[in-house]
């Protein structure tokens, strides 16, 4: 049986495990060589090894994983890094005039998938000793669309647009102005109509280096589009974006499709891979160690395979338990919990935007959830909660306990992720709670002996949301802690900060872009209005159905049921049921039967 032996180098730490992974090998102790040592860095020789695990339990560091495949998947791999690196199995075969969604957990192969085919990576089919020539690379691909797509790659016929994930480091890489560096690359004549669809007139004359995670994102959206290219590439174009933003943008990448391009995307947001893509391809596995990129389906059909966990054509099921959305909202007895907080009618000024922020209160063990626009002062409100700011007539909470998360996050802690933990958790970080409450669900074990500075985007995301929950505090304020997710690490981190809550008796305000995992982690609803970038109202928090709906309707957007999953969809603007839930006036919590689903 063919099988995968991955070693993390970077939580490797030979000289201080006495290389307990060779000594208890039972195939070295029977005097064959399946783990040898390079540059005093283990080398597992899968050929050799047995697959008995001993190894992955006795490693110290968690630095070991061996994973046994079936024999079919031995002949379809597309690449490896190396020895003992993560492996990816097959790859998606997109088609002209349709755009193809790649869906499946962070560090599964979606981002390696999209740079094999931007050709940045040359897949070796595994044989990263003595890679193969494009002519053995073509052979191997015959028979499929990818055979024609690396035959055109190999003779330069293939132009190809990649738009990267990581948006906030395009300003390190890039600089001047919006409007100039858009101007250059526009070469199919396009910009004027696609700057206003997606609102950059605004920020024309504005420095890269000045603009905010959405704005960047938009202008690295809209750059890819303006470009002539045979294949397009979207690396998670909706992060930093709020929901109505995203339909813009998804709106933007689906016109690719009437000039007959090859369009292909990764996103998480399940909301907007669903409007956006007409083909789904699932990648499942084990994150760092293997990826499986399935069939094209459709992509209803698709994303609802994924929830459930299981590939009927391949008969594969990939995760023990489907995920359930629930239709209805929770309700909540208004009696329930004494109340924590109210706050007063307040106003923020800065220069050329104003915030209103009016009366509310807040329960303890209550979770509000923060809905608005970008730029439209909810940042603003977390910060004043956090006494980080002070209101115009001088209100400040300095005198509550508050834990926070800030939108953007900093790398430059110089120790390791369990380092930084054990210096806020304290005693509580060799606890069982807090191991089973907030170190596992998160996903944080994997990570402890990792440098915070060498983390990924989402790596380091846990990691904040993780030394925000450890805090002792009355109050945790989250912002944006979806940001870089996949779709099962936003649910189990919406799950983690509501039992956490509930356990310190304690509030929390969680501003979330993801309408879907919103539902999941809210009691209430606290909606922003107003004119992004000029003023702001922080409305009172309001039960999830009403918040729901005024949220959506402001964005002018309804969702939908799935019949099987239940769980939300885009209508298409001006679609019959879109049509319907406006006059019914509602936008997302659906009620009726017979008229769930369209295409």
């Amino acid at each position: 049986m063919p099988r995968v032996a991955v070693l993390d180098s970077d939580k490797c730490r030979p000289k201080r495990c006495d290389r307990a992974c060779h000594r208890f090998c039972p195939m070295i102790r029977s005097r064959v060589e399946a783990i040898r040592f390079e540059n005093n860095k283990p080398v597992i020789v899968e050929a050799l090894c047995s697959g008995c695990g001993i190894c992955v339990k006795k490693c110290p560091f968690q630095a070991i994983s061996v994973v046994n495949l079936p024999d079919e998947l031995e002949a379809e791999c597309s690449h490896r890094f190396g020895p003992n690196t993560f492996k990816l199995f097959r790859l998606p075969m997109p088609s002209p005039g349709s755009v193809l969604g790649l869906l499946g957990k962070n560090g599964i192969g979606k981002t390696t998938t999209l740079k094999i085919l931007s050709g940045e990576i040359k897949p070796n089919l595994g044989n990263y000793e003595n890679p193969p020539e494009w002519s053995e690379i073509i052979r191997f691909f015959r028979g499929s669309s990818l055979q024609n797509y690396f035959q055109r790659m190999s003779e330069g016929k293939l132009k190809v647009v990649h738009k990267p994930q990581y948006v906030d480091r395009i300003p390190k890489a890039v600089s001047g102005k919006v409007g100039e560096l858009l101007e250059k690359v526009d070469e199919r004549g396009v910009l004027k109509e696609l700057a206003k669809q997606l609102e950059l007139e605004k920020l024309w004359d504005r420095s890269l280096d000045a603009l905010s995670g959405g704005e960047l994102q938009r202008v690295a959206v809209g750059a890819a589009i303006c470009r002539e290219a045979d294949i397009y590439l979207f690396d998670e174009p909706s992060s930093y974006l709020d929901v109505k933003q995203r339909l813009i943008v998804a709106r933007a990448i689906r016109s690719l499709r009437n000039s007959d391009k090859i369009v292909v995307v990764a996103e998480h947001d399940l909301a907007i891979i669903d409007y956006l893509s007409d083909q789904i391809c699932i990648f499942y596995g084990e994150p760092g160690v293997y990826g499986v990129v399935s069939h094209v389906h459709g992509v209803r059909t698709g994303i609802n395979i994924y929830l459930q966990g299981f590939i009927p054509d391949e008969n594969v099921r990939f995760r023990k338990e489907a995920i359930i959305f629930h239709e209805k909202p929770p309700t909540i007895s208004p009696d329930a919990g004494e109340a924590f907080l109210t706050w007063e009618r307040m106003e923020k000024t800065f220069n050329g935007f104003k915030l209103k922020v009016n009366p509310g209160w807040i329960r303890k063990g209550e979770i509000i959830g923060i809905l608005g626009a970008n730029g439209i002062g909810k940042t603003t409100f977390v910060k004043i909660l956090a006494g980080l700011e002070k209101t115009d007539n001088g209100i400040e909470f300095k005198t509550l306990n508050v834990s926070y998360k800030p939108q953007y996050i900093s790398a430059d802690y110089e120790g390791t992720v369990q380092e930084l933990l054990m210096g806020i958790a304290k005693e509580d970080f060799s606890s069982g709670w807090y191991r089973a409450e907030i170190l596992e669900p998160l996903g944080m074990q994997r990570l402890l002996d990792r440098k915070v500075s060498e983390l990924s985007g989402g790596e380091l995301q846990k990691t904040a949301i993780a030394a925000c929950l450890s805090r002792k505090a009355e109050l945790y304020l989250l912002d944006e802690p979806s940001a870089y997710l996949d779709v099962e690490e936003r649910l189990s981190m919406a799950r983690t900060v509501r039992r956490v809550m509930q356990s310190r008796n304690a509030t929390a305000f969680v501003v979330e872009h993801d309408v879907v995992a919103q539902d999941f982690i809210a009691d209430r609803l606290m909606i922003f209005t107003g004119e992004p970038g000029v003023s702001g109202i922080a409305n009172p928090p309001v039960n999830l159905r009403d918040g729901m709906n005024m949220f959506l309707k402001e964005m002018n957007v309804t969702f939908r049921r799935d019949p099987i999953t239940r769980r939300p969809r885009v209508n298409k603007e001006g679609s019959r049921l879109d049509i319907y839930q406006k006059d019914v006036g509602e936008y997302y919590y659906v009620h009726f039967r017979g008229m769930e689903d369209e295409e």
